[in-house]
């Protein structure tokens, strides 16, 4: 049996959609990293029509057309944003779960 990318992409949604099962679950979560991960569904979302328009009316791949490859990496862009400020949170609560700030905390990093 002979995987291509779109069967391999599909496939691997599962246990993506799986894992932001568990993360919205987890309630001392920051919101930020919760809609970081699941904004890259709408990166996705955005990358499939534009590859699929690429590929039938420029009659080319996705990387080829500069608009429509600009435009959907900034979605992938909004998404490494939000996830980075949704980290920032998890650590800043990591280190100071009581909100203060100049508190020593038991461990070095």
């Amino acid at each position: 049996m002979i995987w291509d990318p779109s069967s391999l992409f599909a496939i691997s949604l599962f246990p993506y959609l799986v894992f932001l099962g568990f993360l919205w679950r987890i309630p001392r979560a920051p919101r930020a990293l919760k809609l970081g991960f699941s904004f890259l569904l709408v990166f996705v979302g955005v990358t499939i029509p534009a590859g699929i328009y690429a590929q039938w009316h420029e009659h080319t791949n996705l990387a080829n057309v500069d608009v429509l490859h600009g435009s959907a990496e900034a979605f992938l862009t909004i998404t490494n944003l939000w996830i980075l400020f949704g980290l920032k949170q998890t650590l800043t609560q990591t280190r100071d779960p009581q909100g203060d700030a100049d508190a020593p905390s038991g461990d070095s990093l």
